[in-house]
């Protein structure tokens, strides 16, 4: 275990047991932050520095977006919790490669943007702000946490021709059990965690546990194409989740399953981005999407 998070972990489980309600704060308040802001690498320098710049506000927070060429359908990228647009900067050169137009943009409190947290309606504000700029998506990719908000988007109204997850969270609330496990909290903080989620985070929406599962109605996701990408070895998003999810949508999802990558080298894998921007080059059928 890293050691700032070994120590958290001891004085949170310490707290919980004289006081449980402020454990419970204290483990709100970092969950609903990611724990810094992910740099750009050295080798997504030339993608970031072809990528068109823009500007949207969401929630009165400032998001920086980015785009790349002009094909008339493009492909959303929806990073995950504590990365950024650019981390996707292998699969946006082979999406351009092949003559794609790629848009994505940094989350609240995520990259370049302003703020010091999101939530997923501010994911499905940014992408429904985003179609309303540049059309119909001919795909959305998401990875992770953008994997989870992408499918929220859809069932919100978002159009799109096409899904791909990597990494992807199937149900809000393993958000919250994978945060208590990563960090070695005691069970009843999960309780004080998950109430704080509710009335802090989302005091007027009802039943986000059920509301934000992807596996919930799949009718609901007018999407003939989903492409479902994960490692055998992700310790954070577990494999169940991708078994979870491939089983709600039957024959309309295809699960791309790899090994030893874990949940971090897969966005990147060669062997993923070439998966990827195959699925998004196959031959389309009818589509409900336009």
């Amino acid at each position: 275990m890293d050691p700032t998070v070994a120590v958290l972990s001891t004085v949170l489980n310490s707290t919980a047991r004289v006081a449980p309600g402020l454990a419970g704060k204290g483990a709100f308040a970092l969950f609903r932050r990611p724990l810094g802001r992910a740099k750009i690498r050295s080798v997504d320098g030339p993608v970031a520095q072809r990528a068109e710049r823009g500007r949207l506000t969401v929630a009165g927070k400032s998001v920086t977006t980015y785009h790349w060429g002009d094909g008339p359908r493009p492909v959303l990228l929806a990073h995950g919790w504590g990365s950024r647009a650019l981390r996707f900067g292998a699969l946006v050169s082979a999406l351009r490669d092949r003559g794609h137009s790629v848009i994505a943009f940094d989350a609240p409190g995520h990259g370049d943007s302003g703020g010091k947290s999101t939530t997923i309606l501010e994911y499905r504000d940014i992408i429904r702000e985003l179609q309303d700029r540049h059309g119909v998506f001919g795909a959305m990719v998401g990875y992770s946490f953008g994997s989870l908000s992408s499918f929220f988007a859809v069932r919100e109204g978002v159009k799109t021709e096409a899904l791909v997850g990597i990494a992807g969270v199937s149900r809000f609330d393993h958000l919250v059990s994978g945060f208590i496990g990563e960090l070695g909290l005691r069970a009843r903080l999960e309780t004080e965690l998950r109430a704080r989620v509710e009335k802090e985070l989302f005091p007027h929406e009802p039943d986000i546990w059920r509301r934000f599962a992807v596996p919930l109605a799949p009718e609901e996701i007018a999407v003939e194409r989903i492409l479902l990408v994960h490692d055998e070895d992700d310790r954070r998003a577990r494999i169940h989740q991708a078994h979870e999810t491939a089983e709600a949508y039957g024959t309309r999802a295809e699960l791309f399953l790899t090994q030893g990558l874990g949940h971090h080298r897969v966005i990147t894998a060669p062997e993923v981005v070439a998966r990827v921007a195959d699925f998004l080059d196959e031959p389309r059928g009818p589509s409900s999407a336009s």
